[in-house]
């Protein structure tokens, strides 16, 4: 592990929030917060004066002094219980506030210029690492920020205490004052380092586990969202033996966990045990010498119990630490593949002109084969130009250059200034939620034209069964076919109306008269609008007025096309 990107790692994702717009409103109530857990190590140093009053009352048996004594307790131990209830709770709020803004800027960094796009095969299971790590992340670091400070002022508290309790002893004609002091120094010193010792594998562990679980989850979503593929392909065995795989690699690496978890709470269980005979063992011979009274031998052993918790801080909390260190990696890992894929940028300059241009357009893939090789044309408006080759001749790949998400490309395209651009893929997407929400996607429902218009765009593309449904949530990507989707995304194209529109295959799923049809009502609905196409059909020829040939090594051919009246 290296503990310098570890520590760089966790003050890249703290410092965030607590120097945002949001600064004075959290750092107030972490000082609250903070102020409270002060107050209850203050509570706690008042019990601890309590035991040796109480216990000595005891061992005189002064019976007039046992009530008073349990009535200052009790009004003690109220008020510690009212702080340290609201403590939590104020905690909590803290979290919920650094978790929300966390959340909302990661998810702003997450789709800001395609990123989430550009990180398919760079990051696993980004979704977890927003709704799980960051919840994660937020919830340790406090705690473990507020639990150091707060056993920071148990030491200075009970330290105090515990030198001026254990007095002074002689060893080897060296007289060492507050021995039992120094003893809890070095006790929780080689109990921290062999606690290190110890856990320091469950780092790696916990990273392990966050990953495998996510891939067996996200494995299980695979087939929900291909259900209908699955079942056409009778894939069940297939899956099972897909899903004993991830499942395997959960469980294999949760024994491993288990097994470094069970030795760290062998040692951690041992060490706390030990703890509470080691101050009563110290002090007894000064107890039976009568140079205290039993309310200073329990005084003692309450105070360096307090003073070794707090030195043993992180001998208790490192499964938790480690618990933290797997959640940096992995934020930390996924912050810097967002920062890395914002910073890969196409070097396709965008120009104003009176119509579609491109002008020495080179795209290759990342691997560095080039695809494209000083692509010219111009395009006219309301003509359409046709895109063809082989499979994996760089067809939709152009298309994401022309939309601006392909990084690996150089160039410049002219299009009229303000004019308003559209890309439909081979498999539309449909949102979750209302039919409305995914006829409109991406406006939002606020923006949506009338009920009336979208029946009337949802009658011109056939698809009347729909039209009383719009309002009904459902998961449509999964009821609707594939044409009936290619067509509803027609319908979006038309209630849009877009001075240029790109189709990548997206009449694929339509038989050639329905094809036909939304590319005639394209035309019908919309005479002034430009339109680029990628397919493979042969009738698709008779309806775009140039053809652009790509041949996948970076060469190209133009021809001028009889389009059918």
């Amino acid at each position: 592990m290296d503990t310098k990107k570890l520590f760089r790692g966790f003050w890249l994702l703290f410092k965030g929030y607590w120097s945002s717009e949001e600064k004075w409103k959290a750092r107030g109530l972490l000082a609250v917060v903070i102020s409270m857990n002060f107050a209850m190590v203050y509570l706690l140093v008042q019990i601890n004066l309590w035991y040796n009053e109480f216990y000595n009352s005891l061992q005189n048996y002064e019976a007039e002094l046992f009530w008073p004594l349990i009535g200052r307790f009790t009004a003690i131990a109220f008020l510690y219980i009212v702080i340290a209830v609201y403590a939590v709770y104020l905690q909590q709020m803290l979290q919920i506030k650094w978790r929300t803004w966390m959340t909302e800027n990661y998810l702003t960094a997450w789709m800001h210029e395609q990123t989430y796009y550009r990180l398919q095969s760079a990051t696993d299971n980004p979704d977890q690492r927003i709704s799980e790590d960051i919840g994660q992340f937020v919830n340790l670091s406090l705690s473990l920020l507020i639990g150091f400070l707060k056993q920071l002022t148990t030491l200075a508290a009970f330290g105090v205490v515990l030198w001026e309790l254990s007095g002074s002893i002689e060893i080897a004609g060296l007289v060492i004052p507050g021995y039992m002091f120094w003893f809890s120094f070095v006790y929780s010193g080689l109990g921290t380092f062999f606690a290190h010792k110890v856990g320091r594998k469950l780092i790696a562990l916990n990273f392990d586990q966050q990953k495998y679980e996510a891939d067996f989850r996200f494995s299980m979503m695979r087939v929900r969202e291909n259900s209908e593929s699955i079942a056409f392909y009778r894939g069940e065995s297939a899956e099972i033996e897909g899903f004993n795989l991830k499942f395997s690699n959960v469980i294999k690496n949760y024994w491993q966990l288990m097994k470094k978890t069970k030795h760290l709470n062998f040692y951690v269980n041992g060490y706390s045990q030990l703890a509470i005979l080691v101050p009563l063992v110290m002090a007894a011979p000064r107890y039976f010498s009568k140079e205290i009274q039993l309310g200073g031998l329990m005084q003692i052993s309450s105070a360096f119990d307090r003073v070794q918790g707090a030195l043993s801080y992180f001998v208790n909390a490192y499964d938790t630490l480690a618990s933290l260190a797997a959640v940096i990696n992995r934020l930390a890992g996924f912050t810097e593949h967002m920062d890395t894929a914002q910073k890969l940028r196409s070097k396709v300059t965008t120009s104003s002109a009176p119509e579609l241009k491109i002008s020495a357009l080179n795209i290759s893939l990342p691997t560095g084969r080039e695809l494209l090789k000083k692509l010219s044309l111009e395009l006219q408006n309301a003509k359409s130009l046709l895109v063809t080759g082989s499979s994996g001749c760089g067809k939709s790949t152009l298309l994401r250059t022309l939309a601006g998400i392909w990084a690996y490309a150089s160039g410049e395209i002219f299009l009229p200034p303000n004019s308003k651009v559209m890309f439909l893929p081979q498999k539309p997407y449909l949102p979750l939620g209302t039919l409305r929400r995914a006829l409109i996607y991406p406006a939002a429902e606020k923006d949506s034209p009338s009920d009336d218009k979208l029946k009337s765009v949802l009658r011109k593309v056939d698809l009347p069964t729909l039209i009383d449904k719009l309002d009904t949530a459902d998961d449509w990507a999964r009821i609707l076919s594939l044409g009936e989707q290619q067509r509803l995304a027609f319908a979006r194209v038309l209630l849009t109306a877009p001075d240029y529109i790109f189709l990548d295959e997206a009449t694929s799923a339509l038989d050639e008269p329905r094809e036909l049809e939304m590319y005639k009502l394209l035309r019908n609905e919309l005479p002034a609008v430009t339109v680029v196409s990628v397919g493979h059909r042969s009738t698709l020829f008779g309806l775009h007025d140039v053809e652009l040939n790509l041949d996948g090594t970076g060469n190209y051919k133009l021809r001028e096309l009889n389009v059918s009246p």
